[in-house]
């Protein structure tokens, strides 16, 4: 048959970005019949966040606080420790706090100030100290936390734990990852298990919905114009290797997702009694407010809730790469990051799920940062960066109230720490990312084998 000269190079690009794009289904694992079966969506029965603070984030603050009393401006010189907490305002407690929470026990997890009420939820946390991230570059950092894997200079290495679980999980969700203002990536699994990758929840709501804004380029119109020509000879010519089939069944499966009105879940303006309620949860008083750390918090309960999504790899909060300045503005930024949680993991806790209890019941969350902030305070009042990081695991799969591992009283290194226990041990090894990514994947039972190290089993619920 003979090709128009002018829109074939067109066409091919069309059909190989259908091959990728489309034909590796993007929009979900299952074959197109098992989606539209699903069309009252479940709940997957084992959801995941990636909570992502971005810049680098002060652990003096949050996960890892030092006692002012002790570390005091006098010993400087000795400890090369200032917690710096004085220097903050009224609206930050001037010392680590330690909630205890009627009907939950007493914690045994002190938080920075920067913490606030998310901290009431410790009956639910493992705090890890101590983590060596063996670099001070933010792409380093970010990537070596999404993967478990350590860069090879700034190129990440292996897969995205969120593409981890669901390459080995192959959830019955039409998005089973959606990767907001976060990297992801994919290595050895196929299509299915790629995030759907968007910037903001407008994108979200672009891709989901029947948008008539103008797209940006001829292959975005291609790849959205569900109405174009029938596959042809010059489509059964790429489909020799299976790409036409599976760029037709794609196309099926993505004009279900769009017919479906996802998007209408994410439209927080929308106006009925669901919306309303959650705008109230959240405190969504204003539209700008959709898109702030509470907004994006929203947007994860409603992927997991409505049995849209099995994991969110999330952007939470950022303006954290602050070199100078007074604790105050690096204290702001992340407490905005941790009351957007406290309101997630309060819906969560009061969301009931369908396979029985609730949905931090089936809930693993993973809080994270590149790196942290120096102990000592630098001449320009701020903070650089460090090596010695802490995280935070809760949820499904972990034990709770405590804590793994710990920086050392000296310039907050990483101590060396028997990794069965988490106690300090001159004959141990450094906490790594790794660890971390291996011990999550663990807590569903799920292959670790690709992080080449054993889990913190006395993480293991």
């Amino acid at each position: 048959m003979k090709k128009n000269p002018e829109t074939s190079a067109g066409r091919r690009s069309f059909l190989k970005a259908g091959a990728g794009f489309l034909g590796a289904t993007l929009f979900g694992g299952m074959p197109f019949r098992s989606f539209a079966a699903t069309a009252a969506l479940r709940p997957a029965d084992r959801c995941f966040v990636f909570v992502y603070f971005s810049g680098g984030w002060d652990q003096l603050l949050a996960f890892d606080p030092k006692d002012p009393a002790e570390f005091t401006a006098e010993r400087v010189s000795e400890t090369r420790i200032l917690p710096g907490y004085s220097f903050t305002d009224a609206r930050f407690p001037s010392q680590p706090i330690r909630p205890d929470v009627a009907g939950r026990g007493r914690s045994n997890i002190d938080f920075g100030p920067a913490v606030g009420d998310f901290a009431n939820h410790y009956d639910l946390m493992t705090v890890v100290r101590g983590i060596n991230m063996t670099t001070l570059a933010h792409e380093e950092g970010m990537r070596y936390f999404i993967t478990g894997k350590r860069p090879i200079g700034a190129a990440a290495r292996g897969s995205s734990t969120a593409t981890e679980v669901v390459g080995q999980m192959s959830p019955a969700v039409p998005i089973p990852s959606i990767a907001m203002n976060v990297e992801s990536y994919n290595e050895g699994y196929p299509g299915s298990a790629n995030a759907l990758r968007v910037n903001n929840r407008n994108d979200l709501l672009l891709t989901l919905g029947k948008t008539k804004v103008p797209l940006d380029s001829e292959m975005e119109k291609h790849l959205l114009d569900l109405n174009g020509q029938p596959i042809t000879c010059e489509a059964a010519a790429y489909g020799a290797g299976g790409v036409g089939k599976t760029y037709a069944t794609s196309r099926e499966q993505m004009q279900q997702v769009l017919s479906s009105g996802l998007d209408t879940a994410f439209d927080f303006g929308f106006n009925d009694q669901e919306h309303a309620d959650l705008r109230s949860a959240y405190n969504l008083t204003s539209t700008a407010s959709y898109d702030q750390p509470a907004g994006r918090a929203a947007l994860v309960a409603t992927a997991l809730k409505k049995g849209i999504s099995q994991c969110v790899s999330i952007n939470l909060v950022g303006g954290l790469d602050t070199h100078f300045g007074t604790q105050t503005s690096h204290a702001i930024n992340q407490r905005s990051g941790f009351d957007a949680l406290n309101l997630l993991v309060k819906d969560l806790r009061n969301s009931p799920h369908p396979s029985g209890g609730n949905f931090m019941d089936h809930t693993t969350i993973m809080v994270y940062s590149e790196f942290s902030r120096t102990p000592l305070i630098n001449a320009s009042s701020g903070r650089d960066h460090h090596l010695t990081n802490s995280c935070l695991l809760m949820g499904a799969g972990l034990k709770n109230n405590q804590v793994f591992g710990r920086s050392g009283n000296v310039a907050m290194t990483p101590a060396v720490v028997d990794l069965r226990t988490g106690v300090s041990d001159p004959n141990g090894s450094n906490i790594l990312p790794e660890h971390i990514i291996a011990t999550v994947l663990a807590s569903a039972k799920l292959d670790y084998s690709i992080t080449r190290v054993q889990p913190l089993q006395s993480l293991l619920a």
